[in-house]
């Protein structure tokens, strides 16, 4: 046995982006998934990362026989994840209602950016629109612009980290009921409810709507980025009061140590005041005074520089395949630990689902 999925078997339709980080996740934490991809010569193939732990099948949906080797699979499958716009799946013959007529206990998950339902629905979209209607977008970024936080929020945090907990939930549901469903994983749900303190501290009148005028957006000179001398970047943190002073007696700024600092008139010249101690060293000699002094301070790694950190090398972090450094399987587990695993061939694993079936591997 290995990874706490172990047994759980899930067929990805595929896609890019968040479906395909979401089955490289459950395959890292052991389910056996595989992935059903337009054959290699057909536009829109899906290629791309988050494959590497998983067998591929090509499969043209378009075809009754392709279609029939899906329904099979789905026969011996607990999850079934798609990505496709609202209606694609019932247009292709694998909707909801013929999968989990073919298996009561399937758990039908269906990933888009805006949902099954409502006037965007139909809509294409990426991660920058989704955040943008939640009201994220507009508070991210400097005083002069709104700036897209890479793809991270939406698409994986909104998108494949909100499907890992809605496939879970259902999963137990289905063990105690026998029952499975659809869920609707919608990247713009997943958003709001990860802005939801914001939300809440708007309505308490303790967040501001204009950019960088806010504690955790950059404004407040304890909490935000500042460069070195040599170029380089440290992440300030010092959120409580302690780590503040601490910070203040490290950087020689004893004015970020008082209560006053809280008071969002006195940020801007605490912010040059800080922003011009930091440039009288260089990053790592920063770094070598407040290691231990509960700063809150840390370098700002770039994608070279991060693997080789003492915290990421201590925890194995990152580990190397073919293609250069990867961010290990998280979180981790005390007795059935998730590994990142070369993939079995397809034929095991049509051998996995057509056994649990009860019926021949599909073809």
């Amino acid at each position: 046995m290995s990874g706490p999925l172990h047994g759980i078997r899930i067929v990805e339709i595929s896609a890019v982006g968040p479906v395909a980080l979401f089955a490289t996740i459950m395959a890292d934490l052991g389910a056996t998934v595989i992935r059903v991809d337009r054959p290699s010569h057909f536009e829109g193939r899906k290629e791309g990362a988050h494959v590497a732990n998983r067998p591929v099948v090509d499969r043209d949906l378009k075809q009754p026989e392709s279609v029939a080797f899906v329904l099979d699979l789905v026969r011996g499958a607990d999850v079934l994840i798609e990505g496709y716009r609202p209606g694609v799946m019932e247009r292709l013959g694998l909707g909801p209602d013929v999968c989990l007529a073919a298996n009561p206990k399937l758990v039908f998950a269906r990933m888009t950016g805006w949902g099954q339902q409502g006037p965007f629905a139909g809509e294409p979209g990426h991660d920058i629109n989704y955040l943008a209607l939640t009201g994220a977008l507009a508070a991210i970024g400097t005083e002069q612009e709104p700036i897209p936080p890479l793809n991270l929020i939406a698409d994986y945090g909104g998108g494949s980290m909100f499907a890992c907990v809605g496939v879970l939930a259902a999963l137990l549901s289905a063990l105690r009921s026998g029952k499975g469903q659809v869920i609707d994983v919608a990247m713009i749900d997943g958003v709001g409810s990860l802005f939801s303190m914001q939300y809440e501290r708007y309505a308490q009148g303790l967040w501001n709507n204009a950019r960088r005028t806010n504690t955790l957006d950059g404004a407040a000179p304890y909490y935000g980025c500042y460069p070195c001398k040599d170029g380089k970047w440290v992440a300030a943190g010092a959120l409580e009061m302690k780590f503040r002073r601490a910070m203040a007696n490290t950087i020689g700024v004893p004015e970020l140590g008082e209560e006053s600092s809280s008071d969002p008139a006195s940020w801007p010249q605490l912010r040059t005041r800080v922003a011009e101690a930091f440039k009288t060293a260089t990053r790592d000699e920063w770094m070598e005074r407040m290691y231990g002094r509960e700063t809150c301070c840390t370098p700002i790694l770039d994608m070279d520089e991060a693997p080789h950190h003492p915290h990421n090398v201590a925890r194995t972090g990152f580990f190397q395949d073919q293609g250069g450094w990867v961010p290990s399987p998280a979180p981790r587990f005390s007795a059935t630990p998730a590994e990142r695993k070369a993939p079995r061939t397809a034929e095991d694993v049509l051998k996995d689902f057509a056994a649990a079936a009860g019926t021949v591997p599909p073809a």
